[in-house]
């Protein structure tokens, strides 16, 4: 017996090894931890439960039955995340480049569909060279069979990408389909096409880095959610991530202890709003003032930096926060923050999150490279997020809410529950200056009755008192009691109930 342990032991520590030592050592000296390392760092010590430690590919061709490494070139399993169950896969690029065969699909689809059926998270390590081309149609077969569980995956259970090396070809498509995706500057990159393809095709020069890295993805294509500086601040993130999303569709978000006080007073808020209406503002603060003691983890802060996404606790449930900011572009809504907002609201929605929506929006950005992008339709996209949703929606309105973005962002016309208004709000259908033109267009070379229009037309309609007599807004509130508002208005609606009318599934406007 004693024999046989060993042996088994000695087989355990062959596969731990997946590559050997010598290609382990590459990886850090790229500055990258192994796959299993990157596990270790992730789950709770000691809670890693290894699936299919020794399966091996089963191709013959090009001499591959000569070449077999247990494992096969992915680690999976499950273990938790601060006691809560986890499933997690990750890439181990020191056997075979982390290349995709059929059993190592197969590996990956076995923990997707553990995940689903226990109801957990899955979070999956990318760091790979694509298919492996020794099998053919069976590689690509096993990335569709992949995609086909992320689909089927989607809104049941929260699914992360985490892309710590290459990611190219086939492999880009599964962390597109997942909830959220994250990399490793400088060691990471994902794209469809390498650079030495584009050079062919379109006889472009362009770098790993500069055709498909962090910088590119978190900032320019908003591909990827947030960029980290190493493996190991970015797997620490994903921990604290984690803790704010629910094991599944099936339950609501974590409850954590909180000794920061529901009835806490802001007074720094009541002079947040500047004096002059054009002057800008950081939104984050309020939302760090309002959410529990200042906790925001930020949804792509670099990609459409004119709207805020992410996630903090009231009372210590889970809430998504959405803000539009006036420190870029004046708050106003384009096509990326239309897309980024859009996307987090359905998330949120999926997942039994409620949302807080704090609005300063002048409209809808104006011009050409919009309008010919498709302003429109992702301006729908966001409409289309929060009419859906059926969770909780607080909405707080703290200058302006003008024209079509007023109703875009949870306004009472789209279903949002409680709907407030700092006395500072200006909720019309646009700033003063521009209606008066219009309207009183007679008499624009009159600077005396221009004025006087200008400061009636902001006494009777730049002001939230026309939408609370109509019951558009619930409520004008003092904004120091902002968190103590928002923290009644959520008990409230804890046990909403809503549903919408049956369909095979919507058609918003892609």
């Amino acid at each position: 017996m004693k024999d046989v342990i060993e042996a088994l032991e000695a087989k355990r520590e062959e596969a731990r090894q997946g590559g050997g030592a010598a290609r382990i050592e590459r990886q850090h000296a790229k500055g990258k931890l192994s796959a299993r390392e990157r596990i270790e760092v992730l789950l709770d010590e000691g809670s890693f439960e290894e699936y299919d430690m020794f399966v091996e590919h089963q191709c013959s061709d090009f001499g591959m039955d000569e070449q077999k490494i247990p494992g096969d070139g992915v680690v999976t399993g499950q273990g938790t995340i601060n006691g809560r169950l986890v499933y997690v896969f990750s890439k181990d690029f020191t056997v075979f480049g982390g290349s995709l065969s059929k059993t190592h699909a197969a590996k990956i689809v076995k923990v997707q569909k553990a995940a689903v059926m226990n109801g957990a998270p899955v979070v999956g390590i990318f760091d790979a060279g694509g298919a492996r081309i020794q099998e053919g149609v069976d590689s690509l077969a096993g990335y569709a069979d992949i995609f086909m569980e992320n689909v089927l995956s989607s809104g049941v259970i929260p699914q992360i990408s985490v892309i710590m090396g290459p990611c190219a070809g086939g492999d880009v498509y599964s962390p597109a389909l997942t909830d959220f995706i994250f990399m490793v500057k400088d060691t990471s990159y994902m794209y469809v096409t390498g650079p030495d393809v584009v050079k062919t095709v379109t006889n472009e020069e362009v770098t790993h880095e500069s055709l498909g890295g962090a910088s590119v993805h978190a900032a320019k294509s908003g591909v990827v959610d947030g960029a980290f500086e190493n493996d190991i601040e970015a797997l620490v993130q994903m921990r604290r991530l984690i803790d704010f999303l629910p094991g599944s569709n099936r339950e609501d978000p974590p409850v954590r202890t909180v000794y920061d006080s529901a009835e806490r007073v802001e007074d720094s808020l009541d002079t947040l709003i500047p004096p002059n209406p054009n002057s800008p503002y950081d939104m984050r603060e309020l939302i760090e003032k309002v959410a529990d003691e200042g906790d925001f983890f930020e949804i792509s802060p670099k990609f459409g930096a004119n709207i805020l996404c992410g996630f903090g606790r009231i009372e210590g449930s889970t809430v998504g926060f959405v803000a539009n900011q006036p420190m870029t572009l004046a708050g106003v809504l384009d096509i990326d923050a239309s897309r980024k907002a859009s996307r987090f609201v359905r998330f949120c929605d999926c997942f039994n999150i409620p949302v807080v929506t704090f609005v300063d929006v002048p409209g809808f950005m104006p011009g050409t490279k919009q309008e010919y992008g498709g302003l429109i339709k992702h301006g729908a996209k966001l409409l289309f997020a929060y009419a859906e949703a059926t969770v909780p929606k607080v909405t707080v309105i703290t200058r302006k809410a003008y024209g079509g973005a007023y109703d875009v962002m949870s306004s009472k016309h789209l279903r949002g529950d409680v709907n407030y208004a700092w006395p500072t709000a200006e909720i019309a259908v646009m700033g003063a200056k521009g209606a008066v033109e219009i309207i009183f267009r007679k008499d624009l070379g009159d600077e005396e009755k221009i004025a006087a229009h200008t400061k009636m037309y902001e006494d009777n309609f730049a002001n939230p008192y026309v939408a609370a007599r109509k019951g558009y807004i619930d409520d004008i509130i003092m904004p120091h009691s902002t968190r103590r508002r928002i923290a009644k208005s959520l008990r409230a609606l804890a046990n909403k109930q809503l549903e919408n009318p049956w369909k095979k599934h919507d058609n918003i406007p892609l």
